[in-house]
């Protein structure tokens, strides 16, 4: 990790980006209810930014977790 935390602060705002997309994919797979199309429409230029921006964190805490466990593992 640096020194200023911005991976901490990054890996942070990745869980939560990817919390939200657990539970809006928990909600279509119980409920058969999409809550991102629901509050921004279905297939809107936001709901379609939305996905994007909730499949980057995925990708950012992919990476964060293969670098904690490098790093894991040269201790």
């Amino acid at each position: 990790m640096c020194e200023c935390g911005c991976i901490s602060i990054l890996g942070t705002i990745a869980y939560v980006l990817l919390l939200i997309g657990g539970i809006n994919w928990g909600l279509i797979g119980a409920f058969d209810f999409n809550l991102v199309a629901y509050l921004f429409g279905e297939g809107t230029l936001l709901a379609r930014s939305i996905y994007a921006i909730v499949g980057i964190a995925a990708l950012i805490s992919i990476v964060l977790v293969i670098i904690h466990y490098i790093k894991k593992s040269r201790i």
